[in-house]
């Protein structure tokens, strides 16, 4: 019965943690906005959540790509994080943060774009209340279903 329970809600569950794990990430460029030499973190949402539904044994995990991306030539890279050529640290959950891309460089090399740290705080801050109104959703719905549709 509970096992159904985390596979109703695990979804949702691993959305909300890894929207709660983002804010901190961008919390910390906006803190960091005047360190000189900082890099800009982020990571990319969606490969994080395929991983924690993977990882959790969810089966809403099949939904995405079904393995990386295959290389056809020897000079391709391997994977994303050999892009920014070196890695910018894990999260505690093992999900690889990534150097963002500057749009305009800075005399200190700090690579913190205020406007878009905003954009992205808020933008993420949206869904993460997005991710709540759905899974209260989904529980008012399970709530209903066991007091017989009422």
């Amino acid at each position: 019965m509970v096992s159904k329970l985390d596979d109703f809600l695990g979804l949702n569950q691993a959305a909300l943690n890894l929207r709660s794990q983002r804010q901190q990430v961008i919390a910390s460029n906006i803190a960091n906005a005047d360190t000189p030499n900082y890099k800009a973190k982020d990571f990319d949402f969606g490969a994080a959540l395929q991983n924690a539904l993977a990882a959790s044994g969810n089966s809403a995990a099949g939904t995405g790509a079904s393995g990386p991306l295959a290389t056809t030539a020897a000079r391709h890279f391997a994977n994303a994080s050999a892009i920014a050529g070196s890695s910018a640290g894990t999260l505690a959950d093992g999900t690889p943060l990534q150097y963002r891309t500057p749009a305009q460089g800075a005399v200190d090399g700090n690579t913190v774009d205020m406007d878009a740290e905003r954009n992205a705080f808020a933008d993420n801050g949206v869904r993460y209340e997005a991710g709540l109104t759905l899974i209260n959703a989904d529980i008012k719905a399970m709530m209903a279903a066991l007091q017989g549709g009422s």
